[in-house]
């Protein structure tokens, strides 16, 4: 999967208003000539699907190659002596261990111990840490790289998963690349100036792999590969423990405990949560949030909080939070789709297995 993203310094630039009062990004105007039936998000107008729909747009991600446009997306350069110390009082995550280019998932938690946000955050060769928060087979991977490497100097085979450069990219100066993959596929995230975003988005485009694909395709894809979203799947009243994500956290915050709600979160890891965030599977009607899940019994024991039919898999697929007691892989419960009841089996994440390049 590809990327681009409208380089902002601590904040989003180019916010001019779609008709309708919503923002709009740099690539809007390419996105409406190329077919993109563009829907409201997060106050902004993005492509929620394309001409040749939902279902054949996911399976070419998988397949092939795709261009989203995560132009909503806020970026953030953090600077000073202090940059280092200012973002762990904020973050769970640790930040000084970053190497020179390397990036990491982590979270921002308030004093209960929920989360603000998820953001990745990278320790850049230069003098900043940049920050971006929220509004499958070798031959395959190596071919959608191809796509990239033309126009890059830099050998992308020395970039690996969640490491970052500042490079020119088919000849737009300026850019940041980082590898991550949203989607669970190996991909780039290009941060571009907004003024040349539309001539490098046609440029990659004018490559027959790569396709533009939009919201619809972004989120079934992203539930594939086990990875939430924020407002459905984690918020302000679920912590890192509960959501499966302790791993953001630091060996040594976890010691030292100084980040917002850290009591509570450690709490958590000893005495265990209550409640798990967790896969599931099943047959007959799609699973969408807020069904409830409930128990042998027939009782309420959890929620669904995201879940589609799985384009890759031909079966419904869903995640949600249940009763710790619930939450172990293989159990069978129940969930309530507009009135009726029907099986649904915890099952493992990620759903379809990711292909994030990392250097051997």
């Amino acid at each position: 999967m590809l990327r681009a993203g409208c380089r902002a310094a601590l904040a989003r630039r180019h916010l001019s208003s779609a008709p309708e009062g919503l923002k709009q990004t740099p690539l809007d105007a390419l996105h409406r000539a190329r077919g993109g039936r563009m829907v409201p998000f997060a106050g902004w107008s993005l492509p929620v699907q394309y001409g040749r729909g939902h279902l054949e747009s996911h399976l070419h991600t998988r397949r092939h190659c795709s261009l989203f446009d995560v132009s909503h997306m806020l970026q953030t350069r953090v600077y000073g002596r202090d940059r280092v110390r200012f973002l762990e009082s904020l973050v769970v995550g640790d930040i000084a261990e970053l190497r020179p280019g390397q990036g990491t998932l982590t979270l921002l938690t308030n004093e209960r111990g929920g989360i603000v946000d998820d953001l990745i955050v990278t320790n850049t060769a230069e003098d900043h840490l940049y920050v971006v928060s929220n509004a499958g087979c070798a031959d395959k991977d190596r071919a959608v790289m191809e796509v990239l490497q033309a126009g890059l100097p830099d050998d992308l085979t020395k970039l690996t998963f969640m490491t970052s450069t500042a490079t020119t990219v088919f000849g737009v100066p300026g850019c940041r690349v980082t590898r991550c993959g949203y989607t669970g596929e190996d991909g780039v995230e290009i941060s571009v100036p907004a003024g040349r975003a539309v001539e490098l988005a046609e440029r990659l485009l004018g490559c027959p792999e790569v396709w533009p694909a939009g919201l619809a395709a972004r989120d079934s894809l992203r539930l594939e590969a086990g990875l939430c979203l924020y407002g459905n799947d984690i918020d302000e009243s679920t912590t890192p423990v509960e959501a499966g994500l302790l791993w953001t956290l630091g060996k040594r915050r976890r010691t030292a405990m100084d980040f917002p709600g850290a009591a509570i979160i450690m709490e958590q890891v000893k005495e265990k949560p209550k409640r798990k965030r967790v896969g599931l599977t099943s047959v007959g009607p799609p699973l969408r949030p807020p069904a409830a899940i409930l128990g042998p019994e027939g009782t309420p024991v959890g929620t669904v909080t995201s879940g589609c039919p799985s384009p890759s898999l031909g079966k419904n697929i869903a995640m949600g939070y249940v009763q710790a007691a619930h939450s172990r892989p293989g159990t069978t419960l129940t969930v309530e789709v507009r009135k009726k009841q029907h099986p649904a089996l915890v099952t493992k994440m990620p759903f379809v297995p990711t292909h994030y390049y990392m250097a051997k």
